[in-house]
């Protein structure tokens, strides 16, 4: 059985051990028995955060380093762009636009 571990951690607080093969336990070692509902509800939660993760790390498209935006920031500056054609502004919208928040 292949169990939705992050999930079951985020619906389940108490939840200690998450394994595959014999379930899930709270610190005590009690078997805690799921609610799929319950897991479900918390995979969707986790999936609505999960945009923000992809917009620094694991998305096609991330946002570049703080000291890279400073960067942007001043060439913008320099440039007379601190309008949505600048550098900075349109990578920002570039990565929220390839990783959108959900709705």
């Amino acid at each position: 059985m292949a169990l939705d571990h992050n999930a079951i951690l985020r619906a389940y607080p108490s939840a200690q051990i998450v394994d595959d093969d014999i379930g899930v336990l709270d610190s005590s070692g009690n078997q805690i028995t799921l609610d799929q509902t319950l897991v479900d509800a918390a995979r969707v939660e986790l999936d609505k955060l999960k945009y923000i993760t992809d917009r620094s790390h694991n998305g096609t498209l991330i946002y570049k380093t703080w000291r890279e935006q400073l960067a942007m920031l001043y060439d913008d500056m320099v440039a007379g762009k601190l309008d949505t054609t600048g550098t900075w502004a349109t990578h920002i919208k570039a990565v929220k636009d390839a990783n959108p928040k959900p709705s």
